[in-house]
């Protein structure tokens, strides 16, 4: 199972308590879950409006399940961002 580093930015990061953290996980559905059993409550609620990159690409409508992670691999966890 490769080993993954979940980074998160703005309120996913406040939710966290911290920036990043690592998770062993397939698929991007897989580190998710992980995420919402480690931190339960606020980050949970967070992750429902999330963005996600992996590896730099976006995830998009595909379903988290059939994205692959990569030993090494980062997910980013963007929330909607406000401004301009």
């Amino acid at each position: 199972m490769p080993k993954v580093t979940v980074r998160y930015w703005a309120a996913a990061k406040a939710a966290a308590g911290t920036a990043d953290e690592p998770y062993d996980a397939d698929t991007l559905a897989e580190a998710l879950a992980s995420v919402r059993d480690r931190h339960p409550g606020e980050l949970t609620r967070v992750l429902n409006r999330c963005a996600f990159l992996v590896d730099g690409a976006p995830v998009g409508t595909r379903a988290h399940e059939t994205v692959r992670l990569a030993e090494g691999g980062t997910v980013e966890v963007l929330p909607p961002f406000a401004g301009g």
